[in-house]
């Protein structure tokens, strides 16, 4: 097929055809130009240069982890509501290299060491040659240190929730990780040892469990199993849901996530990983796929879902060009069929490696049906294939796009909210592409990317798309200085914005996500706008208003509460003293030190005299007066949610019969805190429900020292008339606010109620409860 690019004519197209990448302004906040990178700070430095061909991965959980040659570095994205500084707050960690050198088993340990000693002296130069060239097989060549690649889980796979993250070294040992304690990294399992533990059990039989006929004095049977357990990529499935049958014939369902492993030989090795994944136990061999792909070089899964007919396969691509789909069988998931045979999409060995493979799920705006947009970088072009499933078959499309770059592409990104496809090769130059579909086929806007002033100049290693597409990091080092190469290099990674605040607005107020921590991006550049201008957006607190009015959802209250607490942060003014500084009251003064001391007072002595002081105490009048309606503000919308989760509560608690008898809720005093608002018409219905239900019984607080009656007055604490206080719960409203996560177990809804939302921490003293 001829190349795709911009000279085509598009002149035909109707205008109906083209992808939406942002919704559309149907009357609500303006959205501007999308892509007006402006570099955020801060420039985070690296330890230690780059390593891998894809150094840079986002996880949906907005981690970045970084490929160095000394550790997996590690930078999470958050949206601090605490802090009034406008740079992007980081938290940094790292998953250092294992110290102790990672060596692959083939055998037994002196029938190993007699093959190294054979063919490192073999009279063939040809087998000598290949030998002594191959690190993997040669010990005496040494390996390299660092990281080769990462790739993280979906969202969901670990015990709190969030995503694992499988990690490749550059001596082929593969890790899965997790972070338990957010700022602590822990390895669960070491998929490298637990392969080669299986393959010595079998003998290190192919599929077809034959044992091998040579052993390893032959160079073949050598070069296979070292091959067959030398891991190139690794990529992570969706999570899917399976039944399975307890010992009591009762059928639950169990979330699974599958790892697949592409190896040297082109054998494709499937974990299977039952979640929430806690130790070895919960990990266990699915499948091997033999591909055929004799060099293979780049991994990707492809998951098509339409309507009620859903398939899964493995993209596998060759360093000599082609590219082809292997099936995945997936027994036991509803709604699964398998591909009856490979589907090849590139079939031409023109020595050009397909690398930075990506797949992206689309809807086609003319057929209105499911597809799938399959890239990869070759070379200096981009390859694509569009994937639809009709009546008649699966119809393939493919083709390049030439004219992008001179020298070849080194990273490719995709931002999967909005289809765009980011380029770039080692120069620096970015690329942009948006996909527009036509009947039959789709060609590519390309555009180029505005590089901020402190990127001109700089190699990139690679980028990376956060997860809803509102930043773009690169990994960067010096180019050339004058017409030399620099003597030592330093490696950082920067932060670019890829879409406007009023863009993330927008796409926060219309998300269907309806989770504010799932688009913490977007929510960080509205945070940043907010800490800029020291206000709301008119447009945007307008819409918002109008959204509550029209859906009051939580979501919707709980992204108004941020913007109001992000303001007030904006509004205090930052602190002249800082705490961790030593004080220089008994130590010694230097005349340097008075000198500038002089300095500095004669500088806040002009500035005080430029401004009268009646204008400052004004200022500081009207900042006070500000910073108290905000907080009022900041109450109102506390005590709203507050009073919609004390009502979630209730009704879950005593209008299903499913609640345990024993379930302890200081029902009286939450429904005489209810009871306040008479406008409140949804709250009163309950009540009236509630006290029919309670057949007149009450469950009364009492304090512990002198058993008095203690009112429901507040959420904080209890005061009894004799003047006892008890702090509650500290965490209570975010435990109300996570409430729905303990719907689907009634084992956890009890305790829920009993510990979390009934009383105080368990260092102080418990009220007794009398029913």
């Amino acid at each position: 097929m001829s190349a795709a690019s911009p000279s085509d004519s598009a002149d035909s197209l109707p205008r109906d055809v083209v992808i939406k990448t942002e919704p559309e302004n149907d009357g609500g906040l303006l959205i501007g130009p999308e892509d007006v990178p402006v570099r955020r700070e801060p420039v985070v430095p690296l330890l230690a240069p780059v390593s891998g061909q894809q150094p840079l991965a986002w996880s949906q959980d907005h981690r970045l982890a970084v490929c160095t040659t000394s550790s997996m570095s590690l930078m999470e994205l958050v949206c601090d509501i605490h802090s009034n500084k406008q740079d992007l707050v980081l938290h940094r960690t790292s998953i250092p290299v294992p110290a102790e050198n990672h060596r692959i088993r083939v055998g037994p340990a002196q029938e190993q060491a007699e093959a190294t000693d054979k063919f490192s002296l073999h009279p063939d130069p040809t087998v000598r040659q290949v030998f002594l060239a191959d690190r993997v097989m040669n010990p005496s060549l040494g390996v390299h240190k660092g990281i080769k690649y990462a790739s993280w889980s979906p969202l969901g796979c670990d015990s709190s929730g969030r995503c694992l993250l499988a990690c490749l070294t550059l001596d082929h040992r593969l890790t899965v990780h997790y972070s338990h304690k957010r700022l602590e990294w822990s390895t669960l399992i070491d998929l490298s040892k637990k392969y080669s533990e299986r393959l010595k059990e079998r003998g290190y039989a192919k599929k077809d469990n034959k044992p091998p006929q040579a052993n390893l004095l032959d160079f073949d049977e050598l070069q296979r199993r070292f091959r067959m357990q030398t891991p190139l990529r690794m990529e992570w499935s969706s999570v899917y849901t399976i039944k399975q049958v307890q010992p009591d014939n009762m059928c639950v369902d169990v979330e699974m996530v599958l790892l697949a492993i592409l190896m040297e030989n082109g054998d494709l090795i499937l974990w299977k990983f039952v979640l929430p994944f806690l130790n070895e136990a919960d990990v266990v061999f699915y499948d091997i796929i033999e591909s055929g792909v004799t060099s293979p070089s780049d991994l990707a899964w492809w998951e098509y879902e339409s309507a009620d007919r859903r398939m899964s396969g493995l993209i596998v691509g060759s360093e000599v060009g082609p590219v082809k789909i292997m099936p995945v069988s997936l027994s036991g998931v509803k709604g699964y069929f398998t591909l009856r045979h490979p589907v090849i999409l590139w079939k031409e060995c023109d020595e050009i490696a397909v690398e930075n493979i990506k797949c992206v799920p689309m809807i086609h705006p003319i057929h209105k049906v499911s597809c799938s947009l399959i890239v990869a970088s070759r070379g200096c072009y981009v390859f694509w294939c569009l994937l639809m499933i009709s009546p008649a078959g699966l119809n393939v499309h493919n083709s390049h796009v030439a004219g992008l770059h001179s020298l070849p592409v080194v990273s490719l990104a995709v931002s999967h909210h909005g289809v765009a496809v980011y380029t770039c090769s080692i120069d620096g130059w970015i690329k942009k592409l948006t996909p527009t579909f036509t009947e039959n086929t789709l060609i590519f806007n390309q555009e180029d990317m505005l590089r901020p002033e402190n990127l001109t100049g700089r190699r990139i290693h690679g980028i990376a798309v956060s997860h809803n597409g509102a930043y773009i990091a690169l990994a960067s080092t010096q180019g050339m200085v004058g017409d030399y190469h620099p003597s030592n290099r330093t490696y950082q990674v920067h932060f670019v914005t890829l879409k406007t605040p009023e863009t993330a607005a927008a796409l926060l107020l219309k998300s269907p996500t309806q989770n504010l921590y799932r688009l913490a991006d977007l929510l960080d550049l509205v945070r940043w706008q907010i800490l800029k201008n020291k206000c709301i957006p008119a447009s945007l607190q307008e819409e918002l208003d109008q959204k509550i009015q029209e859906v009051d959802s939580p979501y919707l209250w709980r992204f108004k509460l941020f913007l109001v607490r992000v303001l007030y942060q904006s509004l205090q003014t930052p602190p002249t003293d800082h705490h961790w500084k030593p004080t220089h009251e008994e130590s010694k003064v230097f005349v340097r030190d008075e000198e500038e001391k002089d300095g500095e007072n004669e500088e806040d002595a002009t500035q005080e005299e430029s401004e009268p002081g009646g204008v400052k105490r004004l200022k500081e009048e009207n900042l006070e007066e500000q910073m108290a309606e905000v907080q009022a503000w900041i109450n109102a919308v506390e005590t709203h949610l507050m009073r919609e989760n004390m009502k979630k509560v209730l009704g879950v608690v005593y209008l299903n019969t499913w609640i345990a008898e024993n379930t302890s809720v200081p029902t009286c005093g939450l429904m005489e805190y209810l009871a306040r608002d008479a406008n409140d018409r949804a709250a009163e219905v309950l009540i009236g429900h509630i006290k029919n239900k309670m057949n007149k019984q009450t469950f009364s607080e009492r304090c512990s020292l002198c058993q008095a009656v203690l009112p429901f007055t507040d959420h904080k604490q209890a005061i009894c008339k004799n003047g006892h206080m008890w702090l509650r719960y500290r965490d209570y409203p975010r435990l109300l606010n996570n409430f729905h996560k303990f719907k689907s177990n009634p084992l956890k809804m009890c305790v829920f109620i009993s510990f979390s939302l009934w009383f105080q921490t368990r260092a102080q003293s418990s009220l007794i409860v009398e029913t």
